[in-house]
């Protein structure tokens, strides 16, 4: 809220070409604690206001020159959230009325009593301390989710954030790539939060999860008595999304028949609901999430080619966790600091060094949310500060089997540098004795200690 730079209280524009008006109601509201000024004329307010900016303003509709219909439209463009009283005749009610259409927070009709003017500039200023304060909420908690969620300092992520905060204010539509795990509703979310809608709904819903008529209620809506179990009137995400952001996530599972409504959504904003010939206009942004190649759904027929060109405007590929492995200390730190929150008779408080860097070798096909279940599996079952390599191994289980090759390639290393990382791996895993890891590795002993010697 502004503050009046002398005593800290709420501040009252005060607007009425007759002065000794607009004085009168100015000391009243001096009296009950607020700090005003006062203007003489429409031109006059607009110049203060946009010098200084008061949490209400008080005009008078009719005034020569600029009104108050003039007044409350330059408010509004200098801070859209500024509560503006209207004082009117009682003959001019339909203007007042048409005020609060235009956005006024309400008006009073003279002659009026200065207690019931009071009252509603108190309300006024409650309300706007109230927006003020959510506002700074929904600030601090987008500046938590973007700095706490996407954490590391790798460059994939640094990249990945630059990329974020490029695209954030633009209002196209997003599709984010990635892996199951790799953290894209995270990212949506980050996309959304750090844009012009970031204070408007984000609503999300995985397409893969319902059969296809139930998904097209959710995202659609419906009218009552649509099918059996419509009860009650549904409006759908769309539209409970109006202003802010629509997150699809596994859009490639999308059945074909709704596509095409999904694409009426994206070219004309047109959502009509099922067992309705009603349609409604949304303006939402639309940002997509996958982890199937949708041009080959495409080039399949499994997937309308416009939708995909609709969808594909902004690219986003989320980094598997493979691909960040120097990221893994600070996000073990993070979700340790999480667990122990909501876990806070546990014993553990970190991770032993050989323990950290065995997580760094894993191949981790869950990604993220793969390492944040196995930290919180730690810290539940950890009987001791600190978690040993034994713990974090019976922690996390059989890993998946099969040909390495394919994994290998999505992250391609020279010959020497596999040959040294597996060498590395060979070592930790038996505790650094080489007589075992020349057994392991199939060479003689000499071998190892030979590499020792090059390394220092």
């Amino acid at each position: 809220m502004t503050k009046s730079a002398l005593n800290g209280k709420p501040r009252v524009l005060v607007v009425d070409d007759v002065r000794d008006m607009a004085e009168t109601i100015a000391n009243d509201l001096e009296a009950a604690g607020f700090a005003t000024e006062v203007a003489d004329s429409g031109a006059v307010a607009l110049e203060r206001f946009a010098k200084q900016p008061a949490d209400v303003v008080v005009t008078d509709l009719r005034m020569k020159r600029i009104d108050g219909m003039e007044v409350l439209t330059g408010i509004r463009r200098i801070d859209p959230g500024a509560p503006v009283v209207i004082m009117t005749a009682f003959g001019a009610i339909e203007s007042a009325v048409e005020a609060m259409r235009r956005g006024a927070f309400h008006y009073i009709t003279k002659p009026f009593q200065l207690e019931a003017l009071r009252s509603l500039v108190e309300r006024a200023a409650r309300e706007r301390a109230l927006s003020t304060e959510n506002a700074l909420l929904r600030r601090m908690l987008r500046e938590s989710l973007s700095s706490q969620q996407l954490l590391g300092a790798s460059l994939p992520m640094r990249q990945l954030r630059a990329l974020i905060e490029k695209i954030a204010d633009a209002d196209a539509p997003v599709l984010i790539r990635g892996d199951t795990g790799s953290g894209k509703e995270l990212v949506a979310r980050a996309i959304h939060a750090g844009g012009p809608r970031g204070e408007r709904p984000f609503v999300a819903i995985n397409c893969a999860a319902l059969p296809e008529h139930l998904l097209e209620s959710e995202l659609f809506g419906h009218a009552q008595g649509a099918f059996m179990g419509a009860a009650i009137e549904r409006h759908g995400l769309f539209v409970e999304a109006q202003g802010g952001t629509v997150f699809l996530d596994e859009v490639g599972d999308l059945p074909p028949p709704l596509q095409g409504k999904l694409l009426r959504v994206l070219q004309s904003g047109e959502v009509r609901a099922v067992g309705t010939e009603s349609v409604r206009t949304v303006d939402i942004r639309c940002i997509a999430a996958t982890q199937k190649e949708l041009p080959v759904l495409v080039e399949q027929g499994l997937f309308r080619q416009d939708l995909f060109f609709r969808l594909d405007v902004l690219r986003v590929s989320v980094p598997s966790l493979r691909d960040r492995a120097d990221d893994i200390p600070s996000l073990v730190e993070h979700f340790l600091g999480k667990s122990r929150e909501r876990a806070r008779q546990s014993v553990l408080v970190g991770f032993e060094p050989d323990a950290l860097d065995f997580l760094a070798d894993c191949d981790w096909p869950g990604n993220v949310r793969q390492l944040e279940n196995l930290v919180e599996r730690l810290v539940v079952t950890a009987s001791a500060p600190l978690a040993r390599l034994e713990d974090v191994k019976q922690a996390l289980g059989p890993t998946p089997g099969g040909d390495p090759i394919p994994r290998l390639l999505q992250k391609p290393l020279t010959l020497d540098e596999l040959t040294e990382r597996y060498i590395d791996r060979v070592l930790r895993s038996v505790g650094g004795n080489k007589t075992k890891a020349a057994q392991v590795l199939g060479v003689d002993p000499s071998t190892l200690y030979r590499r020792e010697k090059r390394s220092t």
